[in-house]
């Protein structure tokens, strides 16, 4: 039988992941973006949809099974833009009867959230995007009563191959092939990160159990719950070099966030770098008894193997040519 899902979203971090993740499973994908700008390849075919637009993104879901939910504008945008995307993708899903799936974060548990995640707990956010995800996961949850199905998966910070800007890439290990391990938080805090590889997996083999799951379901993906010297030690036996610890410039970026819309969004998220938290993962291994996450350091090898061989090589050309 022919499983189609439609991607929302396909060239985001978790879009991409998704994507991906479905192609493997041997699922049809519509891997949408706003100007249909994706690579066609096997069981992939780029599609142009603005989830912006209803009539767009009903159109888009036309004959598929699963919708996923991986839009993600920039912070500030979230205001003006998330209400408008979750109407539209509930009109998409009870208008064609496909299942929708949302990339959830931990934002919505807030700073003063008990330092294990489960999604039994009240939310309770601290922060003006957390109350926006509860606000869009809340409006899932209302269109159950209208007969939409709707599976939230939910994970911390995401890691990835992929070098897209995030925390990982772009700040925590961009100068490992120096030597340095840049932390933005506690080194003793624990902080909850996901593999995108694998949440995405945990994701396709959620899609293909739909069936059996409430109208209205969430679950947890527990991930890696790592300190920050847990981290660093993960990243080190991948680099095979020591590693010296270095702060993150906050008190910078305070300066920067007067004029930076953007990093006033980032700044208000700094309570996830020292406050203790990981994702309780117990109601998805109910559901997927069988499913293996990859070990740490595999999952390091394979984000760092690259760009820390690039990185180091570049390092050996400068001092041959100093």
């Amino acid at each position: 039988m022919t499983r189609t899902v439609l991607i929302l979203g396909a060239n985001g971090r978790f879009g991409r992941a998704a994507t991906q993740a479905f192609a493997i499973a041997g699922w049809q994908v519509q891997a949408a973006t706003r100007t249909g700008n994706t690579p066609k390849m096997e069981r992939i075919t780029p599609l142009a949809c603005d989830v912006m637009n209803r009539d767009s993104v009903i159109a888009a879901s036309q004959g598929v099974d699963v919708i996923v939910h991986a839009v993600n504008p920039a912070y500030p945008d979230w205001a003006k833009m998330m209400p408008v995307h979750t109407d539209n993708i509930i009109a998409a899903g009870l208008a064609t009867g496909a299942t929708v799936m949302v990339a959830g974060n931990v934002y919505v548990f807030g700073e003063d959230a008990a330092e294990v995640y489960e999604e039994s707990n009240a939310f309770a956010p601290t922060t003006r995007k957390g109350a926006l995800r509860v606000t869009m996961e809340t409006a899932f949850e209302a269109a159950a009563v209208d007969g939409l199905r709707t599976v939230i998966l939910r994970g911390g910070d995401f890691i990835e191959q992929a070098k897209s800007g995030n925390w990982f890439d772009s700040y925590i290990t961009n100068k490992v092939h120096k030597g340095v391990f840049t932390y933005p938080g506690r080194m003793d805090a624990v902080h909850a990160w996901a593999y995108l590889p694998d949440m995405a997996r945990a994701m396709v083999e959620l899609a293909e159990t739909r069936d059996t799951l409430p109208t209205f379901s969430s679950f947890g993906f527990e991930g890696y719950s790592l300190t920050g010297e847990e981290l660093k030690a993960a990243v080190a036996s991948v680099v095979g070099q020591p590693l010296k610890s270095a702060s993150f410039p906050w008190p910078l970026m305070r300066i920067i966030g007067l004029f930076s819309p953007l990093v006033r969004e980032v700044l208000e998220m700094r309570y996830l770098w020292d406050t203790p938290h990981r994702v309780d993962g117990s109601a998805l291994r109910a559901v997927l008894p069988d499913f293996t996450p990859t070990p740490l350091k595999a999952a390091m090898a394979d984000v760092l193997g690259n760009e820390v061989v690039k990185g180091f090589s570049q390092q050996a050309n400068r001092l041959r040519s100093a």
